[in-house]
C-alpha cells in the first residue's frame, strides 16, 4: 500500500561491503552474515581479490553489528580502494509492489542529487547507470523485473537506483556510494538511503538538488564515502573493451546462447573475454590474432 508513512529506523535493510586483500575466509562472522568469496574486486595492481561482506536484513537499531564487522576486516588488513562500492538495499515490505513507480519517479527527479551527495566516483558510474524515462513506460506496459534493467555488458544492467531489486529481493538497491571501511561512513551512507526510501514511502515530493535533497531528508550533507581516482591501466582498458564490445559481441552470441561480455583483458597474445548468460553462467574465451585473421578458442 502507497503511501504510507513509515518511520526510517524501522526500514529492514542490508549493506554490500567490498573490499580487497586480506585473508576473507579466515574472518569470523556473526550470525546470519555472509561472506561471498566469489564476489572478487581489482586492487591497484590489476589483481582480482578480496571478497563481499553482507549482513542478515537488519534495523537500524542493530547496526552496532557493522562496526563489528568493520573492525575485523580492518585487523585483517582488507581495504576498499577505487575499485569498490558501498551498496544499500531497503527493504519495501510496508508498501510493496505500490512503490515501484513512485521509486522510478523520484529517481528521475533526484538520482542525479543523490550521486553528487555520494560523492560517486566517475569509473564507478558504468556500475550504476541511471533510470531512464523510458524504464517507466516500459514497466506500465510490462510489469517484470527486464523492463526496471539496462540490457548489454551484464555488470551494466542494474540502475543506481535499481528498484528491479524488488522483484529479486524485495528491496530496493542503492549503488553509488563508494567503498569504505569506515564506521561512520557507512553508517551515515545507510541512514541517508533509509530516510531517502521512507520519504518516497510516505509520498514526499523531494527536491532535485544534493543540498536540497540533504536538507529534505534531515541527512547529512557530507561525510559520506569519497571518490577515488581509477588507475590510468584500468581506464585504458575500459576504452579497449568500449572499442572492442561492439566488434565482439556478435560473434559471440552465435556460440554463447544469451551471453553477454562481462570483461575484456589483453595480453601479449591476444584478448581474454569473460563472457555471461542469462543464467548467470560464465565462460572464458580467448581471441588469437594472428596474421592470416584472428582465432575464438574457449579455454574454460
Amino acid at each position: 500500500m502507497w503511501p504510507r508513512k513509515v518511520q526510517w529506523k524501522q526500514l529492514r535493510f542490508g549493506v554490500e561491503i567490498e573490499f580487497v586483500g586480506g585473508s576473507p575466509s579466515e574472518i569470523e562472522l556473526l550470525p546470519g552474515w555472509v561472506m561471498a568469496l566469489d564476489e572478487l574486486h581489482t586492487d591497484a595492481n590489476g589483481v582480482d581479490t578480496g571478497a563481499e561482506l553482507k549482513p542478515p536484513p537488519m534495523l537500524w537499531q542493530d547496526r552496532d553489528q557493522i562496526g563489528v564487522m568493520l573492525r575485523r576486516l580492518r585487523e585483517h588488513g582488507v581495504q576498499a580502494t577505487w575499485s569498490c562500492g558501498l551498496h544499500v538495499h531497503v527493504g519495501l515490505a510496508h508498501w510493496g509492489e505500490d512503490i515501484v513507480i513512485p521509486l522510478v519517479d523520484a529517481a528521475l527527479a533526484t538520482q542525479d542529487a543523490l550521486e553528487r551527495l555520494l560523492q560517486t566516483s566517475a569509473h564507478r558510474r558504468v556500475f550504476a547507470p541511471p533510470v531512464a524515462a523510458e524504464m517507466r513506460e516500459k514497466y506500465l506496459r510490462e510489469p517484470i523485473r527486464d523492463s526496471l534493467c539496462y540490457t548489454g555488458r551484464p555488470e551494466s544492467h542494474r540502475c543506481g537506483i535499481n528498484v528491479a531489486a524488488w522483484f529479486d529481493f524485495g528491496t530496493v538497491e542503492i549503488r553509488f556510494a563508494n567503498g569504505s571501511l569506515d564506521e561512520e561512513e557507512v553508517l551515515r551512507t545507510i541512514e541517508l538511503c533509509l530516510r531517502y526510501v521512507a520519504a518516497i514511502g510516505e509520498g514526499r515530493t523531494l527536491p532535485g538538488g544534493a543540498g536540497a535533497l540533504a536538507e529534505a531528508l534531515g541527512a547529512p550533507a557530507e561525510g559520506y564515502p569519497a571518490a577515488a581516482p581509477a588507475p590510468k591501466w584500468h581506464l585504458d582498458r575500459m576504452h579497449l573493451a568500449d572499442a572492442l564490445i561492439p566488434v565482439l559481441a556478435p560473434c559471440l552470441t552465435e556460440i554463447v546462447e544469451d551471453g553477454e561480455i562481462l570483461e575484456i583483458h589483453p595480453s601479449p597474445e591476444g584478448i581474454t573475454i569473460l563472457t555471461e548468460n542469462e543464467a548467470c553462467e560464465k565462460s572464458r574465451w580467448f581471441v588469437r590474432m594472428p596474421k592470416e585473421g584472428w582465432k575464438l578458442e574457449r579455454i574454460d
